[in-house]
């Protein structure tokens, strides 16, 4: 069985193909290495598919002969796109409108005419319900995107919608809740606290620290990545994934200290543009049609991922008075 994942170099999208070679699955990764972070932790991240069932091919989906590289693929897994609320403003948005709906479109347009795809599976995002109107927010929430990103998102969402209803693609969206886990982006929250509790470098927090996240483990993300694809549910179908464990960035803080058992350096500066007071994902619908819940708790999450930064930042110089923004943004 071939399955295709799209950004198959970033966090959750390595991750993912790892469980797939160990469920027997031949993997065809594609990736274009973008220079969002540091391409050396992408390459790192595919030394770790260092697999005899694993293919990568590197190269944008706006310019790659999609249809060739999915012709005997089962499933799709479509995590490619351009990440960040912060950096989706201005002169910044072509870039995600060509590698969040362009690339979409395009890979949509293969799989209409591919009959051996079973399912494509989209990761959206919780960035597409903006300051949700109540909590936790269901899949029949209104959709009001805050950032441009969100925007995006969305639209892509909407794509899989649209090619599922008019052209039967078998499309699914899974509306991720922030993400989190050992090999997180090193942009993201966690990343950042738990290296700064490693190096004993400062914290910015953009805001109070009273704004809520759901966060979700990176394994339960994949495990419904994977119960999506092998599932039976109505092509265009949309799901939250969300790990349940809203809390807020002062409680996160609170819970690393415990866990590092040191002292964090934080510091406060202004909210950005974009981001949201609350998220909290309702997970009902995915629970009753596919069985899927969150295995990880919070903090089980934030250990394994402090564990993984301990062993990847400690040989680092320690810079006590380096800064280590840490942005609660409702990024995937």
């Amino acid at each position: 069985m071939i399955a295709v994942v799209t950004g198959v170099a970033g966090f959750i999208g390595s991750t993912l193909a790892r469980e797939l070679l160990e469920r027997g699955y031949q993997v065809r990764g594609i990736d274009s290495i973008s220079d969002y972070y540091d391409a050396a932790l992408k390459y790192s991240n595919l030394e770790k598919l260092n697999h005899p069932n694993f293919e990568f091919v590197e190269g944008d989906l706006n310019s790659l002969d999609i249809q060739s590289l999915i012709s005997d693929a089962i499933y799709i897994f479509h995590q490619a796109g351009q990440p960040g609320v912060r950096k989706s403003w201005g002169d910044d948005f072509g870039t995600y409108i060509e590698a969040n709906i362009g690339a979409t479109q395009r890979l949509l347009e293969a799989c209409k005419v591919t009959p051996t795809v079973k399912k494509l599976v989209y990761a959206s995002s919780s960035s597409v319900y903006g300051e949700a109107e109540g909590f936790p927010t269901t899949e029949y929430s209104a959709t009001k995107p805050r950032s441009p990103y969100g925007v995006t998102k969305l639209a892509a969402e909407h794509l899989c919608s649209l090619y599922a209803s008019n052209f039967g693609v078998p499309t699914v969206s899974l509306r991720y809740f922030t993400v989190y886990g050992p090999g997180q982006r090193p942009d993201m929250a966690f990343t950042r606290f738990v290296r700064a509790a490693v190096l004993d470098e400062e914290i910015v927090i953009y805001g109070d620290g009273e704004q809520i996240r759901d966060f979700t483990y990176v394994s339960d993300i994949v495990a419904a990545n994977i119960m999506a694809a092998e599932g039976e549910q109505t092509p265009g179908t949309v799901y939250n994934v969300a790990g349940g464990s809203s809390v807020s960035v002062l409680e996160v803080l609170t819970m690393l200290r415990e866990i590092s058992g040191k002292a964090l350096k934080v510091r406060h500066e202004q909210v950005v543009a974009g981001d949201v007071f609350r998220t909290g994902g309702a997970t009902s619908k995915i629970q009753e049609e596919l069985g899927w819940s969150p295995k990880i708790s919070l903090r089980d999450g934030l250990d394994s991922h402090y564990q993984w930064a301990m062993a990847s930042f400690k040989n680092l110089p320690l810079s006590g008075d380096s800064s280590t923004s840490a942005r609660m943004n409702q990024v995937v």
